[in-house]
């Protein structure tokens, strides 16, 4: 061991605990075994090869050299920032307070570094995003969760409030990530009377102290029904506007352009004009990563430029969302062809399934050759790796893992 390595620093895991499995599971498929890989984070096709969007691969073919190789302005490319935010908010006229960032991840570090003091911590629905520990733990900060509602239920407005005020107590001030709608690794949304409920009770304690509201927007795309994202967005919008809770946004481009290894993001409050906040942004990019790749941020101010070419990346998205939505079914198909809980799919990449012992029943799953990701609440699937021909032997993999009093 490096005595030059600070002791704190010297106990990680070798790799993401996802890679790792993911890893696990291809060097099992490539030395023969019929592997099935539900763990995987990124859109594959029923082959089992990534799924790039032809839509957004012929524009980044038409980028010039110089919308590739030169630098992008600290904060990023206002126009980039602008067609990422009016994607979501077409009614607004600009980004509101913004920069680019490195992913999706890069929004959520910047966002601990600018509204919590070292030790505090972020507060999450749960269960959550394992790297959601990740980011906090290397940027001081700590995790608070409070409970995502079972399906067909909402939230309890006491529990949530008391969350709250306890928080409000140990710190003064929170910020709170939300991943909503198509929340990773449920694959649920918040009804609008959950959005209410968590509305008012973030109302109840920015009486006590300051609060943002990060939206986590990741998966908005493959939804089963945009209706209802347009919907939680607007309800959202109207939540911003009232003023008494900052609300932003954590944007990338990772899924919805699968444009993953490009690392392309954002942090943005489209409904704020402080300048101050636009500066501290622009600090904390400077000291963080100067700046985020050029590249993806010209292919986005060119697509919204181009009508055309949002019409057919509108059509692939449907597409997509429809296969998403056809695995789902199968799956909970074939989960009640065992007796068990079916599945309350609503949009996004995975699915929660419950586990008394997670790692115990990921190890049962594991030693039949299916790979899934053991939450503290539960098994992650990634419906987005998952065929639909494979429903029927995972539900038989995961009945047999469950104890027989949970077949009962």
């Amino acid at each position: 061991m490096l005595p030059q390595l600070l002791p704190a620093r010297r106990d990680f895991p070798g790799d993401d605990p996802i890679f790792a499995l993911n890893a696990e599971a291809n060097a099992r498929k490539a030395a023969g075994e019929d592997v099935i890989n539900a763990t995987v984070g990124a859109l594959l096709d029923d082959h089992g090869q990534l799924v790039v969007l032809d839509t957004v691969m012929a524009l980044y073919r038409e980028l010039s050299p110089l919308e590739i190789a030169p630098y992008a302005p600290i904060a990023g490319d206002r126009a980039y920032l602008t067609a990422l935010v009016q994607r979501y908010w077409p009614d607004l006229a600009s980004f509101g307070v913004g920069c680019a960032t490195p992913g999706g991840t890069g929004a959520l570090a910047l966002s601990i570094r600018n509204f919590l003091e070292p030790g505090e911590a972020v507060m999450t629905l749960a269960p959550y995003w394992g790297p959601y520990a990740t980011i906090c733990a290397e940027q001081g900060a700590r995790l608070d969760t409070f409970p995502q509602p079972e399906a067909g239920h909402t939230f309890d407005p006491e529990q949530l409030r008391a969350i709250f005020e306890g928080q409000m107590h140990r710190q003064g001030r929170m910020l709170v990530w939300f991943n909503d709608p198509c929340h990773n690794p449920t694959g649920r949304s918040a009804s609008p009377k959950g959005r209410a409920l968590l509305m008012q009770a973030l109302r109840e304690a920015a009486r006590h102290g300051p609060v943002t509201l990060l939206l986590d927007l990741a998966y908005l795309e493959y939804s089963a029904d945009p209706a209802e994202v347009d919907h939680a967005l607007r309800d959202y919008a109207d939540f911003a506007r009232e003023g008494e809770v900052l609300v932003g946004a954590s944007l990338s481009t990772s899924k919805a352009l699968t444009l993953y290894g490009a690392r392309a993001g954002a942090l943005v409050f489209p409904w704020s004009t402080d300048s101050s906040l636009q500066s501290a942004l622009t600090m904390s990019c400077r000291g963080a990563f100067s700046n985020a790749p050029k590249a993806p941020q010209a292919l986005v101010a060119r697509l919204a430029r181009d009508g055309k070419a949002q019409a057919r990346l509108n059509d692939e998205h449907r597409h997509w969302s429809q296969i998403l939505e056809s695995r789902a079914k199968a799956l909970s198909d074939a989960l009640r062809g065992h007796k068990l809980r079916g599945l309350a799919w609503q949009g996004g990449f995975f699915v929660t399934l419950p586990a008394q012992d997670p790692t115990a029943t990921a190890e049962a799953l594991k030693a039949q050759g299916v790979f899934v990701v053991p939450l503290p609440e539960g098994l992650r699937v990634g419906l987005c790796g998952l065929r639909a021909t494979d429903a029927a032997r995972f539900a038989e993999a995961y009945a047999r893992a469950l104890p027989p009093a949970a077949l009962s």
